[in-house]
C-alpha cells in the first residue's frame, strides 16, 4: 500500500539470524492530533539495536525494525502540534511517547514515565508495536520530536538523539562544569560524546581506556590526560582524583570496579550509562566506604536536556566522530556486525534513504 497506510523498513524476523535484514512493510499506529509523520533521511546505529536483535537483552517482538537515532523531515503534523511545522528537519531518539500526566512527566522526568513507549519494540495502548528508524518513515509524538539546528549536519545529529543525550543528561544533572574533574571510561560511541560534552561544559576531562591507540583521538576531543587501564596499578596515582566517572562501557562485568571506585573523590559518583548483556561484577558494601562513593545509572534524558544539548552543539560547533553506510540489507548487516565488534570510529549513521525508499 505504502505511505500513509504502511511504512517500509529493514527488519529482522529471527534473533538467531540477527544480520539477515529484509525490507518489509509494516503498519504504524493510528495518527493522532499531537503526532508527526517524518520522512527519514538518516538514522544512527546504536548498541541498543545490537543488544535487541541479538537477544542480549532478551526476547523482542518480531519482526522488528530497530533504530532510534532518527533524522528526517516532518511531512504531516497533527491538529494540536505547536512545536513543529511541515518541512522542518527534526530528530527522534529512544523514546517516542509518555503519558505526560503523571508526577514524573510533570517534573520533567518523562524519560522515567512508567507508561513510556520506546521508539521500537514497545507496544502502544492499542497493541501496535513501535518500529524504529531503519525505515522510510516514523510516526512520533511532538514532545519526543526535536527541531535540529541548521548548522548541525544530519549525519552528526542522528547519534546525538540517543548516544548524545544518554551521556549529556547525567553530566548536567551532576552539575559537571568548571572546577569539576570528570573521567570518561571508554572512548567509543557514547564515551566520545562524554568527552566532547564534558569539555564543552567546562570540566577538566580525563579519558580512561584499555586501548592506548585511542589517545590521540581522546586528546583531540578535549581530554587533558589519557589513562591506560590495562597497565598494572594504573589507579594508584589517581586515588581520590575524580568527582564523576561516566561509564558508557559495554564490558563492565569484566572490570575490577574497586580500582575505579578508588579514583573517586569523597562522595564522588561512578555512573553507568552502558547497559551490557551481563550482570555487574560482585561488590561488597565496604567498597563504597573508603571515600563515601556511590554508584548510579540513568536512562536517556528529558526534553529540556535534549534542547539544551542541541543548542550547545550548535553554538560551539561540536562535531562527533561519525562513519556513514548506505542503508540496505547489506549496509544494515555490516553496521550491526561492526558495532558488535567495536569496529567503528566512533558511531555509524545509515544514509542514502532516498535510494531505497524513494523521494
Amino acid at each position: 500500500m505504502g505511505y500513509p497506510e504502511t511504512f517500509e523498513g529493514y527488519m529482522i524476523s529471527d534473533q538467531s539470524k540477527w544480520t539477515e535484514f529484509q525490507k518489509k512493510e509494516f503498519k504504524p499506529k493510528k495518527f493522532e492530533d499531537r503526532d508527526i509523520d517524518i520522512k527519514i533521511e538518516c538514522c544512527g546505529v546504536c548498541g541498543s539495536d545490537v543488544h535487541t536483535i541479538t537477544g542480549g537483552w532478551g526476547d523482542c517482538p518480531l519482526p522488528i525494525c530497530v533504530g532510534h537515532e532518527v533524522i528526517g523531515k516532518a511531512i504531516k503534523v497533527g491538529d494540536k502540534v505547536t512545536t513543529v511545522k511541515v518541512g522542518d528537519r527534526v530528530g527522534v531518539g529512544a523514546q517516542i511517547r509518555a503519558c505526560l500526566e503523571c508526577k514524573l512527566c510533570k517534573a520533567d522526568q518523562e524519560n522515567y514515565c512508567p507508561h513510556k513507549v520506546d521508539t521500537y519494540g514497545a507496544p502502544y495502548e492499542d497493541g501496535t508495536i513501535a518500529q524504529g528508524g531503519y525505515a522510510s518513515h516514523i510516526r512520533a509524538h511532538e514532545y519526543f520530536t526535536f527541531k535540529i539546528p541548521d548548522n548541525i549536519e544530519s549525519k552528526d545529529a542522528g547519534p546525538m538523539m540517543c548516544a548524545g543525550i544518554t551521556v549529556w543528561s547525567p553530566l548536567v544533572r551532576a552539575k559537571v562544569g568548571p572546577g569539576k574533574k570528570v573521567a570518561v571510561l571508554g572512548v567509543g560511541g557514547l564515551g566520545h560524546f562524554g568527552i566532547l560534552w564534558a569539555k564543552a561544559l567546562g570540566a577538566e576531562v580525563y579519558a580512561l581506556s584499555h586501548s592506548p591507540s585511542k589517545e590521540a583521538d581522546a586528546k583531540k576531543m578535549g581530554a587533558k590526560e589519557f589513562i591506560v587501564t590495562s597497565e598494572k596499578d594504573w589507579a594508584k596515582p589517581w586515588a581520590f582524583e575524580f568527582d564523576f566517572i561516566l561509564n558508557p562501557a559495554d564490558m563492565t562485568h569484566t572490570f575490577n570496579t574497586q580500582e575505579y571506585m578508588s579514583t573517586l573523590n569523597v562522595n564522588g559518583e561512578f555512573h553507568n550509562v552502558g547497559l551490557p548483556d551481563e550482570p555487574l561484577p560482585k561488590m561488597m558494601a565496604q567498597d563504597f566506604a573508603p571515600n563515601g562513593a556511590k554508584m548510579g545509572g540513568s536512562h536517556i534524558g528529558n526534553r529540556p536536556e535534549m534542547i539544551a544539548m542541541l543548542k550547545l552543539a550548535s553554538e560551539k560547533n561540536i562535531k562527533p566522530y561519525i562513519e556513514t553506510l548506505d542503508i540496505s540489507e547489506k549496509g544494515c548487516a555490516e553496521a550491526v556486525q561492526r558495532v558488535k565488534k567495536n569496529d567503528v570510529r566512533y558511531r555509524f549513521t545509515l544514509v542514502g534513504y532516498e535510494k531505497v525508499f524513494g523521494k
